[in-house]
């Protein structure tokens, strides 16, 4: 199993995939020439914005030279053939938006146990990398959240990973939400004995076998405190 971890794999505004940071190259590499592609969405009951987001990023894929010979959607209307839909496809795409939303629908269809012994890509955007992981951290995204006792910040995730990311730095790192600056009140505040990796779209951490390297721009969130471990064009290990 190859899985990248993208904040977005595309730039605002451009219709193709990144090259950035050799993540195109990266992912052509990685996908099969006419992949069998699954889209799984954020929204399982938004049927517009499911379709909107699969084929949007079907066709981002296809004009820079990811070809399909097959592409299904993983929504509430195709839940009850997840399995089948899962074990047909060699290229997985977690879809982005509300991230417990996301969460929830995953554990519904038990995406977890479909994918033990995958062995093609997966590919997560924003909320779908987040998800990767084996503790979520979701921090808070829309109003309410930040200050409500009810919202759970560390959920169960598909544990194909350790990393939990903060995606798209660029948009989000100045963001007040409830009253609260959502890095310095929240994030910060969550990052203690925990660790957080913040991405700006175009950064991506590649995980093969146990091994991941982290490409691009991005900043490790630790006991309260945000430092800069990698730059634009750069690479790092990761353990």
């Amino acid at each position: 199993m190859i899985i990248f971890i993208t904040s977005s794999p595309c730039l605002e505004g451009e219709a193709e995939i990144t090259g950035m940071n050799g993540f195109l190259d990266d992912l052509r590499a990685a996908v099969p020439e006419g992949a069998k592609g699954l889209f799984v969405t954020a929204a399982p009951d938004d049927e517009g914005y499911s379709d909107w987001c699969a084929y949007s990023m079907k066709n981002s894929l296809e004009i820079s030279g990811i070809s399909f010979n097959s592409y299904d959607l993983l929504d509430r209307r195709t839940a009850s053939e997840a399995a089948a839909l899962v074990s047909r496809s060699n290229f997985i795409i977690l879809g982005g938006g509300h991230t417990p939303t996301q969460n929830a629908f995953f554990q519904e269809i038990e995406l977890k146990k479909l994918l033990k012994g995958f062995k093609g890509v997966i590919m997560g955007i924003s909320a779908g990398s987040m998800n990767l992981a084996k503790t979520v951290y979701s921090h808070p995204e829309e109003p309410g959240e930040a200050v409500s006792p009810e919202y759970q910040r560390f959920l169960p995730g598909l544990s194909l990973t350790t990393y939990q990311i903060c995606p798209h730095l660029q948009k989000v790192r100045y963001n007040i939400l409830d009253g609260l600056r959502l890095f310095e009140d929240v994030i910060f505040k969550d990052s203690f004995g925990n660790t957080f990796y913040a991405l700006p779209d175009g950064s991506y951490i590649r995980q093969e076998k146990g091994h991941a390297v982290l490409r691009g721009e991005a900043y490790l969130i630790k006991d309260g405190e945000m430092r800069e471990i990698c730059r634009e064009g750069g690479e790092i290990k990761l353990k």
